[in-house]
């Protein structure tokens, strides 16, 4: 028996079939722009995802071969992203995403009307542009005919399962990343939705609060896809929040980090600790897709996008050497990276400052750069900001209460055992890395196979599946070399912010 699970990312999709014990038995990828027509906007063609992810289910079910191929499909997917729909469920415009900046005025309303503490109580969401409610707001005010015309808003994964067959309908787990979710009552907000003039009609349906079935894949879509047999769609969740549960955090206290296009860390916890902490650092706290936890997450939207960004932009003969050598792009950049610090800092801010304390007005910065500065310690200058990022997000958590005792990696990160180092050494933890990396995927798969009885819980499914590859301890003499490094960066962002605010 397999399963698959369908991961819709912010810059790609990923479609891996599992056996029950975990091992891949067929996958396939592909990728896909973000498109940004105004300065601070993040849009994406969703009918050209839907399009690219039927590819990736395809080549992956073919792939995977042999008896009757997968008997459910669950999703991971990007959360934040909002699209408008017509009554047969396609796209009425592009979908607005995550890391879109544009609902500063909406925002602001939402402030003045509700109070930042008030909102952040009910829904687990500090106010920011990442969130859902601000950008349906900014639809009723900028694009009125549309917000008439549209019959249902929908994220990705209420998206996906309208087209694949079953109603358009949403995980308890992405729904609460929504700011339209309460998430003591465990139902949409309706007297915050009412407030707001939005119909919870034209919201997706609430998946049941302990997952599992919620349809069937469309008999003509399966034959196109190669699908034998009767498939069942079950609920999945937000993209991190699955791959939380594909490296095994499954209890309170346990924490992932996941480096793909942005880095996330989460923290699981057995009720929403809604501390002032927590909201003044702009750390979102949501519905984990494992019952009964909650999880916090930081975010810092550069992440992989900012290694992908150098690797596009400034790496052009480097990526042609690794074509013809048949090796990985990352890893030619780097070969020559330096040991030790770089002697750079490098402010990752390429999409604003993530958290703690989100500011969609920083940007990126490189200090320190000399005649002597080779491409590769530009690269392994990149990983430091980056990392530094992320060891400012586990001092907040631990001040906050939640004992990070080592983090589970995984993404595309987690192949870099450079990148890894860094994160033991400049974070003081030790990481464990799972033998399947593409754990949005394998958590999906999961709950897919906790829908269809091929585990009956996602407990027994973690044992039977997940396997830890390797630890990465933290070295005392590189630690300490990047502790000194690391004070001088705290500074970095205070120094600059002044002057990036007066750019044009």
């Amino acid at each position: 028996m397999s399963v698959i699970g369908l991961d819709v990312g912010t810059t790609g999709c990923k479609a891996i079939v599992f056996n029950e014990e975990g091992d891949i038995l067929g996958q396939a990828a592909r990728e896909y722009p973000v498109l940004t027509p105004q300065p601070n906007w993040a849009e994406q063609d969703a009918e050209r995802v839907w399009y690219l992810a039927q590819e990736a289910l395809q080549e992956a079910v073919g792939k995977a071969g042999g008896g009757t191929g997968p008997e459910a499909l669950a999703l991971s997917v990007q959360g934040e992203a909002v699209i408008p729909v017509d009554g047969d469920g396609k796209p009425l415009r592009p979908a607005i995403l995550g890391m879109d900046a544009r609902t500063g005025e909406e925002n602001a309303w939402l402030l003045k009307t509700f109070g930042g503490e008030s909102l952040f109580q009910k829904t687990g969401m500090p106010v920011h542009t990442v969130n859902t409610l601000p950008k349906l707001l900014w639809l009723q005010r900028h694009e009125p005919e549309l917000w008439q015309e549209a019959d249902q808003f929908l994220l990705y994964e209420d998206f996906f399962l309208r087209r694949l067959g079953g109603a358009a309908t949403i995980s308890h787990c992405l729904a609460s990343r929504t700011q339209m979710y309460d998430l003591e009552q465990g139902v949409w907000a309706e007297d915050l939705l009412t407030a707001c003039d939005i119909d919870v009609g034209r919201l997706a349906r609430l998946a049941p609060e302990e997952g599992g079935v919620v349809g069937r894949l469309r008999k003509d879509l399966a034959a196109g896809l190669g699908f034998e047999g009767d498939v069942m769609l079950v609920s999945g969740g937000h993209d991190q929040a699955c791959a939380a549960l594909g490296s095994g955090v499954v209890e309170a206290g346990l924490a992932m980090d996941s480096t793909g296009t942005a880095e996330v860390v989460e923290v699981a916890m057995t009720s929403p600790a809604l501390s002032e902490e927590l909201r003044e650092g702009d750390i979102s706290v949501y519905r984990h897709v494992v019952p009964g936890l909650f999880v916090a997450m930081t975010l810092n939207h550069s992440g992989g996008l900012l290694l992908r960004w150098f690797r596009d932009t400034l790496s052009e003969a480097d990526v042609e050497r690794a074509r013809v050598e048949g090796e990985d792009p990352y890893d030619v950049i780097l070969a020559d990276a330096p040991e030790g610090p770089t002697g750079l800092l490098v402010m990752p801010h390429f999409a604003g400052k993530g958290t703690p304390g989100f500011d969609t007005t920083s940007r990126g910065a490189i200090a320190g750069l000399t005649f002597a500065t080779t491409h590769a310690d530009i690269a392994k200058g990149i990983l430091e900001g980056l990392t530094f990022e992320l060891r400012a997000n586990v001092d907040l958590l631990r001040e906050a209460g939640a004992p990070i005792e080592e983090l589970h990696a995984v993404g595309g990160g987690a192949r870099s055992s450079l990148w890894l180092q860094l994160k033991a050494d400049i974070c003081h933890v030790p990481l464990r890395v799972p033998r399947v990396t593409e754990a949005a995927c394998l958590g999906a798969a999961l709950l897919a196979g906790v829908g269809c009885g091929v585990y009956e819980n996602v407990w027994e499914a973690v044992d039977a599946t997940v396997r830890f590859d390797r630890r990465v301890e933290p070295r005392p003499s590189s630690s300490e070399a990047y502790e000194k490094v690391y004070a001088v960066y705290e500074e970095l962002y205070p120094a600059l912010i002044s002057l990036q605010r007066r750019l044009p």
